[in-house]
């Protein structure tokens, strides 16, 4: 599957996250290590607080991995910044009423980590119902880190950010 994900000659992962606090800094750090695997070869890793993440940026990514904090039942605001500000330009697909619907384009990968105190489903509920509407794809399953962070969540996390760059490895 070598290659199949992109058309650059130099396939590029975008890390877009919202990292306000130092446990959820710690998934995000382990993400990065893990999307720049030395066993990965050929990847440029681009990361961006979702805050300050573009189109441009978006429109640049064969692939993406996406970090929120859950609150009170969403996605962080920073995290819905993002996607307010590049939905449309990045492929987003609207319904005739104005909701999102299911994209027909092409699906460049995605991974998605998710912490939250005590709940994760609506956070990751709310990234889901953007993100079908845009031309990526599910490529691992959700990250959700519930309380304090430990080992196995950062090596987790580790994996997914692995998992999504090594599918856009040459």
């Amino acid at each position: 599957m070598s290659g199949a994900w992109h058309s650059g000659t130099v396939p590029r992962l975008l890390v877009v996250h919202h990292s306000p606090t130092p446990t959820v800094q710690s998934l995000t750090d382990a993400v990065l290590a893990g999307a720049h695997d030395d066993a990965i070869d050929g990847v440029e890793v681009v990361e961006r607080p979702a805050l300050e993440a573009r189109a441009d940026d978006v429109l640049g990514a064969d692939g993406y991995l996406l970090g929120t904090t859950a609150n009170f039942g969403y996605m962080s605001g920073a995290l819905k910044h993002f996607f307010d500000t590049i939905f449309l330009e990045a492929g987003g697909a609207l319904s005739d009423d104005g909701s999102a619907s299911a994209s027909t384009g092409g699906k460049k990968p995605y991974g998605l980590w998710v912490h939250g105190r005590y709940d994760t489903t609506g956070a990751v509920r709310s990234v889901q119902s953007i993100v079908q509407a845009l031309p990526w794809v599910q490529s691992a399953e959700v990250l959700e880190v519930l309380g304090d962070v430990g080992e196995e969540h950062t090596e987790a996390a580790y994996e997914l950010g692995g998992t999504i760059a090594a599918l856009l490895s040459e």
